[in-house]
């Protein structure tokens, strides 16, 4: 009896040893928070070089891990690059084309992957594709686009309106996610901010940033005489900003609404009294504390023709900036709340937009175009230990390689139908001979949608830029990158460049089956 009590003591012991083995595993295994912001161009962050504004935040996080020059969207419009983010595929496989489409929740996502790998996942903030959320243990996200103030949320299905600024209630739920999760898991976190997407309303106390005027950027009065129609017929020019909606003038502001923004038949004075009387009495005082006057040196002195063009340009970069700089203040907060518990060290923190934007280059806002401006994303990583600090590299990567290399990080095997490659083996400074040396891009919404940007699909290399503009015309841009890093000089005709045209249409056609896109 007692070598029979002793034996079932060595067995419990030896169970109760192994569950502990086992906790102490899933407690080392990596958390992983990816945080991506809506629109946020590279000119806006200051380890990027910015002179329009500093990113302490974010610039941490470059300045402890890796930074990537040459990162890239193969779609730049916002709900088809985070379906791109899920799936790892182009958007022509994963069928979100543009901001029309609904994303297929049944397909294959790395959320879903890291769910059957045991880990904790969460999304909180922007969704943006119109199906409900899948591979998430908890979401809690905006309604559609979001509003800047008082945002509706769908938390796991309950939706509910919220007092208080966006930007910092998405922080807030953030950190209430990673409290309230399962601390026997790893976890991994999607911190998706709205900003700073249109229509760029600030938080009052950033509003001010900006007391002198920003300089006017040096292609702002751009005349596109080299290029195609495409550059020409577009409908996004700082010009064509809504002096309601976009700039915050009421009617009796102006005679009449200067501009088009992008879409027919879009009532722009309504939308912004509705979003103005979205917020609160107490929120419309900070408001107009700071507006009215705007408002009223508009009226007084009606500006017209350049100097309205510019007026549209300083207030709208003045409130983009303020916007970004919310973001970046809150990416902080995150940071030290994993400093502050202990998460810092074995968590994998990634900062990305999901593409880039116009600052007024060209004279416009917006994106779409395969343009330098908003084929860009930011991308920055950090993991203590894992990755060294102060990495730069230049290799081309894609928004196609987010999905893979959250995977490898966390140790979960990569389906063969990702068509992007894991970003681990740069983070760990190794030379790779036989990475990427181009890279292909797509773009369809049109003639549907905003902007009338047509539909053009194109090959980047790191020194020159191919791009077809279809459907409704036939015409091919050639740029040289090095010698002309604004694109201003189309040499399509160049004969002096027919090698390099001929070079570059045969890896575009090779890129296209590679991936499919026939």
């Amino acid at each position: 009896m007692l070598r029979a009590m002793l034996i079932l003591f060595l067995i419990i012991l030896y169970i109760g040893c192994q569950v502990n083995i086992e906790e102490s595993a899933t407690s080392k295994r990596l958390n992983i928070i990816f945080i991506m912001s809506d629109d946020h161009a590279e000119q806006a962050i200051s380890c990027y070089g910015s002179k329009l504004i500093q990113t302490p935040n974010i610039d941490r996080i470059a300045n402890e891990g890796i930074r990537f020059n040459n990162g890239f969207v193969t779609n730049s419009i916002c709900a088809p690059s985070r379906a791109v983010l899920l799936t790892g595929k182009y958007s022509h496989l994963n069928g979100l084309r543009d901001n029309r489409d609904h994303f297929d929740g049944s397909q294959v996502t790395f959320p879903k992957l890291l769910q059957q790998a045991d880990y904790y996942t969460s999304i909180v903030g922007k969704w943006h594709l119109k199906t409900t959320p899948t591979g998430f243990d908890h979401w809690n996200v905006l309604v559609g686009q979001g509003s800047y103030y008082n945002p509706v949320m769908v938390q796991n299905g309950d939706t509910s309106r919220h007092i208080g600024y966006t930007t910092d209630l998405i922080t807030d739920f953030a950190i209430e996610s990673l409290e309230k999760r399962d601390s026997t898991k790893p976890f991994c976190l999607l911190y998706h901010h709205k900003a700073p997407h249109r229509n760029w309303m600030p938080d009052p106390k950033h509003a001010k940033m900006f007391d002198e005027d920003l300089p006017i950027p040096e292609t702002f009065y751009d005349d596109y005489e080299t290029r195609s129609a495409a550059a020409k017929e577009q409908d996004m020019r700082i010009d064509d900003l809504f002096l309601s909606l976009d700039l915050k003038l009421f009617p009796g502001d102006f005679e009449t609404e200067t501009g088009t923004g992008g879409s027919n038949n879009f009532d722009a004075v309504k939308s912004w009294e509705q979003t103005y009387n979205n917020l609160t009495p107490e929120q419309k005082t900070a408001w107009d504390a700071h507006y009215d006057p705007i408002r009223n040196e508009f009226k007084e002195k009606k500006p017209s023709g350049k100097a309205l063009s510019e007026w549209k340009y300083q207030r709208y970069i003045k409130d983009y900036l303020a916007c970004v700089k919310s973001v970046d203040d809150n990416i902080g907060r995150l940071l030290n709340y994993l400093d502050e518990n202990g998460l810092a060290e074995n968590t994998l923190v990634i900062y990305t937009s999901d593409q880039g934007f116009y600052l007024g280059e060209h004279g416009w806002y917006d994106k779409r175009f395969m343009y330098e401006e908003s084929l860009s994303m930011p991308l920055v990583a950090r993991l203590p230990g894992k990755i060294s600090a102060n990495q730069v590299t230049d290799e081309i990567v894609l928004n196609l390689d987010f999905a893979p290399t959250i995977l490898d990080f966390a140790d979960v095997d990569i389906p063969e139908e990702m068509q992007g490659k894991s970003l681990r083996p740069l983070t760990e400074g190794k030379i790779l001979k036989d990475w990427r040396r181009s890279m292909y891009y797509h773009y369809y919404e049109y003639p549907h949608g905003w902007h009338d940007v047509k539909q053009h699909y194109g090959i980047r290399s790191k020194r020159f830029k191919l791009i077809h503009f279809c459907n409704d015309i036939d015409a091919w841009e050639l740029y040289d990158l090095k010698n002309d890093p604004n694109e201003l000089n189309n040499l399509i005709n160049s004969p002096s460049h027919q090698t390099a045209v001929v070079d570059l249409k045969k890896e575009l056609e090779k890129l296209k089956t590679q991936f499919k896109d026939f």
